[in-house]
């Protein structure tokens, strides 16, 4: 059963917790299912599970900067490899279409514009 705790105060919440196996998955393609954390005015949270030999559909451009920390498997930008404990860091502007062979799980922070 997931729990939602908030400390609220007149213009919202100051905390939100949830267990992220328990959000609602979303299927992105086959292979690919995408989890939308909690967000707030400043940044958007997500997890993203890859079936193995899945690539992210499109190559995803950044107006903002996103973050990712590789929890599991392998996620292959371009030639570079990012195994479990990799944190990978894209400036606005910058664009990539991650895939794996061996499968992945990614929990994420996209900075979003003020």
């Amino acid at each position: 059963m997931s729990e939602t705790i908030e400390e609220t105060t007149a213009t919202g919440p100051l905390k939100t917790a949830v267990q992220v196996d328990e959000v609602a998955p979303v299927e992105v393609v086959p292979g690919i299912v995408r989890r939308r954390l909690p967000r707030t005015a400043y940044a958007g949270g997500w997890l993203i599970d890859f079936a193995p030999g899945t690539e992210w559909p499109e190559v995803d451009v950044h107006a903002t900067e996103e973050r990712y920390y590789v929890l599991s498997g392998e996620v292959i930008e371009g030639e570079e490899r990012h195994g479990p404990g990799t944190y990978v860091v894209f400036a606005p502007g910058s664009r990539h279409r991650p895939r794996t062979e061996t499968g992945a799980r990614m929990l994420g922070i996209t900075v979003l514009p003020r």
